[in-house]
């Protein structure tokens, strides 16, 4: 496995590391969360701000498997293990909170 090391001779150099764009997204996710989560994010529906902070939870996970993990590098079969795994636990979870 390769390791990616980023250079950052200014600021701004940070900026075109994916990486850095990816933990800026999770930080935004973190935050939209959070206001769903405390009744600040305007949705009156519950069930409608649960769905959306669980599908945001499993974007991030995702992303952190992807990005943090490497495993946008890995080998195909990896890769889909991954992509599998959160479409299945994030159907079965959503299907456990609609069925209860």
């Amino acid at each position: 496995m390769s390791v990616h090391t980023v250079s950052a001779d200014r600021p701004a150099d940070l900026l075109k590391s994916s990486s850095t764009v990816v933990w800026l997204f999770l930080i935004v996710a973190t935050v939209v969360s959070w206001a769903l989560g405390t009744d600040h994010g305007g949705i009156e529906n519950h069930t409608a701000a649960s769905l959306i902070i669980l599908a945001v939870a499993f974007v991030k996970i995702r992303f952190i498997g992807l990005y943090f993990m490497e495993l946008k590098d890995a080998p195909l079969v990896l890769r889909a293990i991954i992509e599998a795994y959160c479409l299945v636990v994030f159907c079965v979870v959503t299907g456990f909170y609609l069925a209860g």
